[in-house]
């Protein structure tokens, strides 16, 4: 099936339907999963009012002067933690750097969990003081949203319904707010460069909210790119190249793209946080018993989850 759009399904089927609603939840998203890679999802557990408020205040952070800006930017951090700069990050596979810049936001580790080691500490700006709390809040509303998708994808492959919980407990999971800055003089950037080169995600799933203008679009099977824009109560939920990976392509980690705006629309700036579902470092990927057949021979070497990270932030320009 080619889809127009992406397929629209109620997280409250899956963690509050009788058991029709549940299984006829699952069957759509695997389905989905199978064929493009993105769901919009609605009853996600985040508020109108905790989206706004983060949107504002990353609008205020990226806001201030570039000097300010790069006090949070950490050398050898591999841009994991507080600021990366304009055009520090590329696709796979290209050279020219995006049009945009980031915050991060990662795991807080409260317990002794020998796991918090490997994370460096959260940054946050003086400048932006509300900006912690209201991360922190999405964070954890995102992390458990993933938990309930990764169940249900997991009931769809045939494995046990809570099969990615210890391996995504504590995991190193990335709150990614992105400014695809203006360019006032759009004929003084390069002629390639974009806000978002096409690309698949590192990790398990992608959770964004709604971004703040239109751009996002996804490359369909017959070669066709489509506009993707969620309704404000949803979330886009799309599988990455992990999960992808450990299905060995029976679930699709659909390559994406943030096209340029017109020329005379360059000059405004568009707001996007998505939130990167990563497993603990010690993920095995290998490819799942169960999606390797006569059909569908193994098409991946055996790799850990950490291993597999250190290898695309290296491809992406991150780590040197």
């Amino acid at each position: 099936m080619l889809y127009d759009d992406i397929p629209s399904l109620d997280l409250a089927y899956f963690t509050s339907g009788d058991t029709g609603q549940k299984a006829a939840f699952v069957e759509n998203l695997g389905k989905a999963y199978s064929e493009i890679g993105f769901v919009a999802i609605k009853n996600h557990g985040l508020t109108d009012d905790l989206i706004q408020k983060l949107y504002e205040s990353y609008r205020q952070f990226f806001a201030l002067p570039d000097d300010i800006k790069k006090k949070y930017e950490i050398p050898g951090l591999a841009g994991q933690r507080g600021y990366t700069g304009k055009g520090k990050e590329h696709a796979k596979g290209r050279s020219t750097g995006d049009l945009k810049e980031f915050w991060h936001v990662g795991q807080e580790i409260e317990d002794d969990d020998p796991i918090g080691a490997e994370y460096p500490d959260n940054l946050w700006p003086e400048e932006v003081p509300e900006m912690k709390a209201l991360s922190l809040e999405a964070y954890k509303r995102l992390e458990q949203a993933g938990v309930y998708m990764l169940r249900a994808i997991a009931l769809f492959l045939g494995l046990e319904e809570h099969y990615f919980d210890d391996k995504v407990h504590h995991g190193n999971s990335i709150l990614r707010p992105i400014h695809y800055y203006p360019i006032e003089n759009p004929d003084q950037v390069p002629a390639d460069a974009v806000r978002a080169a096409e690309h698949g995600d590192i990790n398990l799933i992608t959770l964004l909210m709604g971004a703040s203008a239109e751009g996002l679009q996804v490359l369909r099977r017959d070669g066709k790119w489509i506009p993707i824009t969620a309704l404000p109560e949803q979330l886009v939920v799309n599988v990455g190249d992990m999960l992808s990976r450990h299905t060995n392509n029976t679930l699709k980690s659909t390559i994406h793209r943030v096209v340029n705006p017109p020329k005379e629309k360059m000059g405004a700036s568009r707001y996007s946080i998505p939130f990167f579902m990563h497993p603990r470092s010690t993920m095995d990927l290998s490819c799942l018993p169960s999606c390797i057949g006569p059909t569908q021979p193994k098409l991946y070497e055996d790799i850990s989850a950490g291993a597999f990270l250190e290898e695309r932030l290296r491809e992406i320009g991150l780590r040197k």
